[in-house]
């Protein structure tokens, strides 16, 4: 390549560049001689080169009056020019201006390593339920629950040595503290789809508690509390920001998420740039624009458009993206929505996992409809890993944790050398107004159960007789707003977009599960409820569309006067919670009564 930009001293003069792989003599500049060409002592495969078929280009430098020369670059006989000023800006715009030296480096790099760069997963990417809490009563619980159903689980802990003690060696944990967002690493999160949260600020009698934590076991009801450790603030609301901030990209949204283009009042742009055949000696060309009315309802749309040509053996046109800043995580959807007006022609859409120049791509062929507006999906299923139009049969499955950039392409072929019956030559355009990731999965069930508590409304609230209230609601202030700090925590999750459901629990026993249940909503209710009981419904919620987006209160109607016991021999049949979740209702949290006496804190 330095050979372009050599200054020449010879009159003008033709001679021909074959990128065909063969020994090239590396040949001295001299003072008679006509130029320098300078090419790898052996090059594996061309890069000129378009399906197998080398491109054989004319070299010409032409001596100037003020004694420098200008190059240009044509087509033997019967081709066309090669537009070598829209090769390098094509460069420039994915990968910056490459020096002589280093781009014949990365030619010589490529050229004679072409297998695609896998992506190392270092953790497992199935459908994982994250249990944070997961050494507290309700969370241990919740993990032995998950694991006796085969429900792959991952548990986050501050202590690794407590954790695997009390949930087994084997368990698979990460260490963090939700109160400190530095330790939620992303790593952490890898295919976690789900997530129960038990993790609740500790309270703790003033006088002491017994290694196995005896009095704190029976209630706050018989003891005088005070909060151990972190403060309310910093479990239950800080805490909360930072799980949902660290979990939200691998659970999703109810709705679907904007990756490109006009959403209502919403617009996110991408950089786009053109990718064309010029890269292999093509003279097809295209570019992407933002039209302001040339949308659907008159607004704005962008538009792939340019003029495609088969001369010297071309055929593709493409846009694609810069590698994103950082990787877009899709893993909690299903595959990618176009919203595009159709020519009736058919198009690719490549997605990178790799932020490597010339990398293994997953593609799909999407088919148009003329003249009409039409929304596209392609299912990530049905994405096939390609690199440079072969299939790539074994490649790394598609992750869509990491997508580092997009690319849409109009080709005269599909892939293995399949053609593309659509294709023809010459302008063509495709408006493309947004691209979704977007969710499949109908009934949509909870992604985060969230254990909070009864009587997060109630302090303050007017008219309530206190001396009838739970302790943790007479002594919210004295707890540092323990019960308000947890319902800002839910008021979090509930604002997130997450399909979520939220548990309160009356007070906690060690009682074993299997009593009658009094659901409620409205945040009236109190009595008690076991420990096991919760977990139980917190698991079978993760797949109950009747629990999700709902906030309810549950106890038992054993009062507290009367134990609860179970015959081991006898135990009472499992329950079917969605006869309960059955009857609840969105949007009811309690809250209505503090709208005219807000609690400030």
């Amino acid at each position: 390549m330095e050979a372009f930009y050599t200054t020449l001293s010879s009159p003008a003069s033709t001679s021909v560049l074959n990128f065909q792989g063969s020994e090239l003599p590396r040949r001295k500049l001299c003072k008679k001689s006509s130029h320098t060409i300078l090419a790898s002592p052996t090059l594996p495969k061309p890069f000129l080169q378009i399906y197998g078929r080398p491109q054989t280009l004319l070299y010409r430098s032409t001596r100037l009056s003020s004694g420098a020369h200008r190059v240009t670059i044509s087509a033997e006989a019967g081709r066309q020019n090669w537009d070598f000023g829209r090769f390098v800006k094509t460069l420039f715009f994915f990968n910056g201006f490459p020096s002589p030296a280093k781009f014949f480096d990365f030619l010589v790099e490529k050229l004679s390593d072409p297998s695609p760069s896998e992506v190392v997963n270092t953790m497992g990417t199935s459908d994982i339920v994250l249990v944070a809490g997961a050494t507290g009563g309700v969370g241990r619980r919740v993990v032995d629950i998950l694991r006796k159903k085969g429900i792959p689980v991952r548990v986050l802990v501050r202590n690794e040595e407590k954790a695997r003690r009390m949930l087994g060696s084997d368990v698979d944990l990460v260490i963090g503290d939700i109160t400190k967002d530095s330790t939620l690493i992303p790593e952490y999160f890898k295919g976690v789809k789900k997530v129960i949260n038990a993790a609740s600020v500790i309270v703790g009698p003033k006088e002491g508690d017994t290694p196995d934590r005896a009095k704190y076991s029976q209630g706050i009801k018989f003891f005088e509390p005070e909060i151990k450790g972190d403060s309310p603030e910093k479990v239950e609301y800080i805490g909360m920001r930072n799980l949902i901030k660290a979990v939200k990209d691998n659970l999703g949204l109810r709705r679907e998420k904007l990756l490109f283009g006009f959403e209502g009042n919403n617009y996110r742009q991408l950089p786009w740039g053109a990718l064309d055949d010029v890269v292999m000696g093509g003279v097809s060309e295209s570019t992407f624009q933002i039209d302001p009315s040339g949308g659907e309802n008159g607004g704005p749309t962008g538009i792939f458009k340019g003029v495609v040509s088969t001369a010297n053996n071309g055929g593709f046109t493409s846009i694609r993206t810069k590698n994103f800043s950082e990787p877009e995580n899709l893993s909690a959807y299903d595959g990618l929505e176009f919203r595009l007006k159709g020519d009736g022609r058919r198009y690719k859409i490549i997605v990178r996992t790799s932020s490597d120049w010339d990398a293994l791509g997953y593609t799909a062929g999407f088919d148009t409809e003329k003249g009409k507006w039409q929304s596209i999906r392609v299912p990530f299923s049905s994405l096939r890993p390609v690199f440079r139009a072969r299939t790539v049969s074994d490649a790394p499955p598609f992750d869509p944790s990491i997508v580092v950039s997009l690319q849409l392409m109009f080709s005269k072929f599909e892939y293995d050398g399949k053609l593309n019956e659509t294709f023809v030559e010459g302008p063509f355009e495709l408006p493309v107004s947004s691209i979704h990731a977007y969710i499949i999965k109908d009934p949509i069930t909870p992604r985060f159960v969230h254990v909070s508590s009864a009587g997060v409304t109630r302090p303050e609230r007017p008219g309530l007789d206190l001396s009838k209230q739970p302790p943790a609601v007479r002594l919210n202030k004295e707890l540092d707003y323990i019960l308000t700090f947890k319902l800002k925590g839910e008021d979090l999750l509930r604002e997130s977009g997450i399909p979520y459901v939220i548990v309160r629990p009356c007070a906690l026993t060690e009682e074993p599960a299997g009593a009658d249940l009094i659901f409620d909503q409205g945040d009236n209710i109190t009595g008690k409820i076991s420990r096991e009981e919760i977990a139980l419904m917190c698991v079978a919620a993760l797949d109950s569309p009747y629990a999700c987006d709902k906030t309810f209160e549950v106890k038992s109607v054993i009062p507290f006067s009367e134990p609860f016991t179970v015959d081991p021999a006898n135990p009472p049949p499992e329950k079917d919670y969605d006869v309960y979740f059955k009857n609840l209702k969105e949007g009811i949290t309690g809250k209505e009564a503090l709208q005219q006496n807000p609690v400030s804190v």
